[in-house]
């Protein structure tokens, strides 16, 4: 079964259950500063775990593309991804546990599905702690599927509990669902969850059944929610028997581009593997970065960073295997090929994603050049050294100052007889990455965004920004993505030049009138045609259902949005543009403030 068959079937499998297929979100979150990206299926459907009535109704299914980072430098084994697509099916207040594993087994075992063996199939379940009791629920009902007793492994938190993002919340026990690929046993306590190997993991569903309070209880919730996973990659790779996904349709045409390019064969040498399969991934994340309705530039901060990132090491790879000049975009056009059906945006940024990968190989190339000058620069003195060893502090430094790369670094020692302090480069690099990797991304698990008063405010006045810049600036303004936390806002609209200062004055005096005149804020669910007839604003690029949510601030602002809102617009505070300025090419950014009112 292709990728493409398994997304049709699943899809069409829960329609025929009574869900709503929704469409998959951006990949860079509404909203949400606790991650760069969307990093999990259920990402865009917090707010409706959360309480919020879903337009499209209870029952929801979808795919979705996702981008993890926290494992950008074990990418290049056969099993690490950037990119990769989650199917997802959600009850949101509607069935439970029974209803959810029934779904789960009829689709993997039945005949018209996935018609996978039931002796392969293993499940976990919970434990059971001092908190929460053992979920014998759960393991009665795989029972009654016709799952063995010794095919279902109670496991602890740790393995099968999906908890809140922050201190309290949804949460609650799930059920894992794994497929023994017929490896040897690693020993007696083997079992799924294990990681020799034996048992992939190729389901997971969640049962929202419980809030975490604030003094560490849990009470159980009046409204259940599901959510489910399941990642198309490992999924097809279980299905047509391979080791690796990089053995699939999904990177095979991929992987004949580069060795096209290079003139390596794939198989031939392990190092060479290793550097096709971080070409092959970085450029797959990276067009699907840029090809997003909410894409964002190669830059040193934020999604920008990792970008640059991603498309960097593609290029250093590239070199390793021989590749000279520019040669991303051959490789990105063989992406958007591939995934011109299910994700139709990616095809229409074509011109955008080749050109900007191409601006980026031709600056990093730069940056090689000053890298091998200041290696030059150092050089007289290196050679003087009687150990004839370069510091690993220089050597980070290359990579750090200069985004120099240490492989480099240590064939120009080479040809000059010297070598470098690896474990000294080493301890200064896992420094700078675990630095790196705290400050740029948290990954999101059963989390759930900010809902607090202020963030609410930010959120609402996201729409009275965008009003007033339309009738400050004109109607070519349109958002192009935004990042909110309780003490500030941002936001990034579309707009060829630098605002002045008497624009920023007026936007500024707009946003605040309406907010003192205590606006309502009302929503209606209507059908996306109605919603734009009625002149309602929709984000630029964005994919909605055909049923959506339409909030009003009184008679000033019209906007297709998830939510929240506040209920009036006159406790917001007085609002403060603090800075102005270009995000990317045509795009400018905006950082705000909501300070407190002292009229009273």
């Amino acid at each position: 079964m292709t990728a493409n068959e398994l997304r049709k079937k699943y899809i069409e499998f829960f329609k025929s259950k009574g869900h709503v297929e929704i469409s998959g979100k951006s990949l860079i979150p509404e909203n949400d500063p606790t991650v760069l990206f969307t990093t999990a299926g259920m990402h865009p459907l917090v707010p409706y775990l959360m309480g919020e009535p879903h337009p499209a109704g209870t029952r929801l299914t979808d795919y979705q593309k996702c981008i993890r980072t926290g494992d950008i430098d074990s990418v290049g084994d056969t099993s690490h991804l950037t990119f990769f697509e989650m199917l997802g099916n959600w009850s949101l207040g509607d069935y439970f546990k029974k209803e959810s594993i029934e779904f789960s087994y009829e689709f993997l075992t039945g005949a018209e599905y996935l018609n996978i063996p039931p002796e392969k199939l293993s499940v976990t379940v919970f434990a059971g702690d001092e908190d929460v009791p053992r979920d014998e629920e759960s393991a009665q009902i795989w029972k009654d599927q016709g799952i063995p007793e010794d095919r279902i492994h109670f496991l602890p938190r740790s393995d099968n509990w999906w908890g809140p993002a922050g201190e309290t919340g949804p949460c609650g026990p799930d059920t894992e669902i794994f497929i023994d690929i017929g490896k040897p046993s690693c020993g007696d306590s083997c079992c799924p969850g294990c990681n020799c190997g034996k048992y992939l993991e190729i389901w997971n569903n969640v049962f929202m059944q419980y809030k975490k309070m604030q003094d560490g209880t849990y009470e159980k919730l009046a409204r259940k929610c599901v959510d489910t996973g399941m990642g198309i990659e490992r999924t097809i790779t279980i299905l047509q028997g391979r080791q690796s996904v990089y053995d699939t349709e999904l990177f095979r045409p991929l992987i004949a581009c580069v060795e096209n390019l290079s003139g390596k064969k794939y198989g031939a040498q392990e190092a060479d593997d290793i550097s096709i399969r971080i070409v092959c991934d970085h450029v797959r994340a990276s067009t699907f970065i840029l090809g997003d309705p909410k894409c964002v530039a190669p830059s040193n901060v934020g999604a920008g960073y990792v970008l640059r990132r991603l498309i960097r090491r593609a290029v250093r790879h590239g070199k390793k295997l021989g590749i000279d000049g520019n040669f991303l975009s051959g490789i990105a056009q063989a992406v958007i090929d591939m995934f011109r059906e299910p994700y139709p945006e990616v095809a229409g940024s074509s011109d955008f994603i080749c050109s900007e990968l191409k601006k980026e190989e031709d600056r990093f190339l730069q940056t090689l050049q000053k890298g091998e000058a200041e290696f030059g620069k150092m050089l007289p003195n290196l050679l003087r050294n009687p150990q004839k060893t370069i510091p690993g502090r220089l050597a980070f430094k290359l990579y750090d100052t200069y985004g120099y790369p240490i492989e480099l670094t240590e064939e120009l020692a080479a040809e000059n007889g010297l070598r470098v302090n690896r474990e000294e480069f080493d301890e200064a690099f896992k420094k700078h990455q675990d630095l790196s990797r705290a400050g740029s991304e948290q990954i999101f698990k059963g989390g759930l965004a900010d809902n607090s008063e202020q963030t609410t405010a930010y959120h609402t006045a996201t729409h009275l920004l965008q009003q007033a810049l339309q009738e400050v600036l004109g109607d070519h303004v349109n958002q192009k993505g935004s990042n909110i936390t309780a003490e500030r806002m941002r936001f990034d609209f579309t707009h060829p030049q630098p605002m002045t200062q008497e624009e920023i004055a007026r936007v500024e005096q707009i946003v605040n009138d309406q907010i003192a005149a205590d606006l309502p804020v009302k929503m209606e669910i209507l059908p996306l045609e109605e919603a734009k007839k009625m002149g309602a604003k929709a984000l630029f690029g964005e994919k909605y259902e055909d049923i959506v949510k339409v909030y009003c601030i009184g008679e000033f602002s019209k906007e297709v949005c998830g939510g929240p809102h506040v209920g009036r617009t006159g406790n917001m505070g007085v609002f403060k543009i603090v800075k102005e300025q270009s995000s990317s090419a045509g795009v400018r950014r905006i950082r705000a403030v909501l300070e407190k009112n002292n009229r009273n």
